[in-house]
């Protein structure tokens, strides 16, 4: 039997809720508060002020942010801290962010933070102040399974807003000290609860951006994070292997991509991949970037302990993604074979592809090499 839980926290525990400055968060916080916990709100400083002052205002690591998060705990009559993890953060999101365009793979930075930042560093802060877990605003589900023993990953129950995606890195330990407490929720009734509360973030636009890079520009972010490792131009070269002109550098280009790549070849060109060895864009027509098949690397595995035969799944490829009818079966090198019953558009090697069964969140890994 399987039933849902709140990871067997009670009413009275101490919850660190992270905060940070959204309404998505803010109205996480102030349900655990209706329900009886003893919240402390925490938000998460990754980014000097200084260094984004083009950002929108109401970008997650602003000086902003935090006024607003601390507006709310005061509203809510919690405690609210604030956590310097810059140099973390530098380390293991920034750092991998950059390191990875370099080697011609497009990263999921939110990923890398969810891992490193907020279920690692703030994990361990919640240790340090007695409490029970963490909660996020993630739009996300955990069960626990009795028969299993096992604490289970399920997508949001509103569709549009399922984060599932981004935390099936979770470890079962992690699960077990996490409450999403928006994971039976709608983001319209969210914000509805938000101005029902007089909350000051209630009518706050979403940030989209990748929070760290100003003004949208990742190419200028990284060429200047990267000014000590070299970002070469190289050849641009068709799928015959021919010549058609030249590229800026690797970290400029992504599969997929058709625009800016200055090509007059008869017919709309589009990236096919990357060849970080040879430092060579491949270009094709549009049926080019379709495939079948996919090698998954540093794979986490929620609903099983491992993947020891061949399972069939939905696999989504991108944040952005359908899931799509797939095998998954374990390789002696320990990645995972992943084959799609119809080719998939654009499967981008440094993005992950997560699986699921259902809304339950089977596992996933990193798209390490693509069937070319």
């Amino acid at each position: 039997m399987m039933m849902m839980t709140r990871n067997r926290i009670r009413k009275g525990d101490r919850v660190v809720a992270a905060m940070s400055g959204g309404v998505d968060s803010s109205v996480a916080c102030a349900m655990l508060v209706e329900e009886g916990y003893e919240v402390i709100g925490v938000t998460i400083k990754t980014w000097d002020e200084c260094d984004v002052s083009n950002r929108r205002e109401q970008a997650r690591c602003s000086l902003q942010a935090v006024r607003d998060a601390r507006s709310v705990a005061d509203r809510l009559g919690i405690h609210h801290y604030v956590v310097d993890l810059r140099d973390l953060f530098a380390r293991q999101v920034i750092g991998y962010f950059v390191d990875e365009y370099l080697r011609g793979r497009t990263p999921n930075p939110c990923i890398a933070c969810n891992r490193h930042i907020k279920f690692g560093a703030l994990l361990e802060k919640a240790r340090e102040l007695g409490a029970a877990c963490i909660a996020t605003g993630h739009y996300a589900r955990v069960a626990f399974d009795e028969a299993s023993g096992r604490y289970l990953l399920y997508r949001g129950a509103d569709r549009g807003k399922d984060q599932s995606y981004v935390l099936y890195n979770l470890t079962q330990e992690q699960l077990a000290r996490t409450v999403f407490p928006l994971g039976e929720h709608t983001k319209e009734s969210i914000r509805e609860k938000a101005m029902r509360l007089g909350l000051v973030v209630a009518e706050k636009p979403e940030s989209q951006e990748i929070c760290f890079v100003p003004d949208h520009d990742y190419r200028r972010f990284v060429k200047e994070k990267a000014a000590a490792k070299a970002v070469r131009p190289g050849y641009i070269i068709d799928t015959a292997g021919n010549i058609v002109g030249r590229h800026e550098g690797l970290p400029y280009y992504t599969v997929g991509q058709r625009k800016g790549l200055g090509l007059a070849l008869g017919y709309p060109a589009y990236v096919v991949a990357l060849d970080p060895e040879h430092n060579s864009v491949i270009v094709g027509r549009e049926e080019d970037i379709y495939r079948g098949t996919l090698w998954a690397k540093d794979n986490n595995f929620i609903a099983v302990d491992s993947l020891k035969e061949e399972l069939e799944v939905e696999a989504k490829i991108r944040y952005g993604a359908e899931p799509a009818r797939a095998i998954i079966s374990p390789e002696i090198d320990g990645r995972v074979r992943v084959r799609f019953m119809q080719p998939q558009r654009a499967i981008t090697p440094g993005q992950s592809v997560v699986y699921y069964r259902g809304d339950l969140v089977v596992g996933g890994g990193v798209i390490d090499e693509v069937e070319f």
